[in-house]
């Protein structure tokens, strides 16, 4: 298989010159450049071409939130991990709900580092166990029994749920399921109503906190 291609966002020249050495020395992965900020990163996606991107949250200029943003609408098929110092809880669920495809902090170890590049190329989200926790508590009444959940969703919501658990953006449900995109935003808005959650962050956590449900035997 080819390496997959990265690109690293960050302001700060000694952690891009750092993951850049990390990077070498993984054949999975190759290094096909370096932004030191959101504009910077944008400009380059056309020439570059970045399969997976390392984005920093706190830079000048546009931050790595609202990068994400752009990015996820611009180039749906770049996946991008957050890879930051900042866990403050909103910038987590922000980039997430932007579309990033996963959220670690800087003091990931190397080899989780380049799993987790390998595990957003394949379409599933990485989350650090802090990073986890936090977003967790953010799904509302923890006593609800997920099974009673579960079960007051239609086959076909289930399906969009298990997608949206490992990542999907609507597009890529439609396709595989072979629906419109608008259908696919119909069920999601029936999805956040029958599980009285607020967003798909929410959506993802429920189904990814709760493992059974990711296979379709659930």
């Amino acid at each position: 298989m080819p390496p997959i291609l990265v690109l690293i966002v960050d302001d700060q020249t000694l952690i891009r010159r750092a993951l850049s050495l990390l990077l070498v020395e993984d054949p999975q992965l190759e290094l096909v450049g370096e932004a030191e900020s959101g504009e910077a990163a944008i400009a380059q996606m056309e020439t570059l071409k970045p399969e997976v991107i390392l984005m920093d949250i706190v830079m000048p200029g546009m931050g790595g939130v609202e990068a994400t943003r752009v990015i996820h609408q611009q180039f749906p098929e770049t996946k991008i991990l957050v890879l930051s110092i900042d866990d403050d809880d909103e910038n987590i669920a922000q980039a997430l709900r932007y579309g990033a495809a996963g959220y670690l902090l800087k003091n990931t170890p190397v080899e989780e580092l380049s799993l987790a590049i390998q595990a957003i190329h394949k379409g599933y989200t990485q989350l650090g166990p802090g990073v986890g926790r936090k977003l967790i508590q953010r799904i509302p009444d923890p006593g609800i029994n997920p099974d009673v959940e579960w079960k007051k969703l239609t086959r076909r919501e289930q399906e969009i749920v298990r997608l949206i658990g490992q990542g999907a953006n609507n597009r890529e449900i439609a396709e595989v399921l072979f629906i419109s995109e608008k259908t696919v935003k119909n069920h999601i808005t029936n999805i956040l109503s029958r599980l009285n959650l607020r967003d798909r962050l929410q959506i993802a956590l429920f189904v990814t906190s709760n493992p059974i449900y990711m296979t379709s035997k659930a």
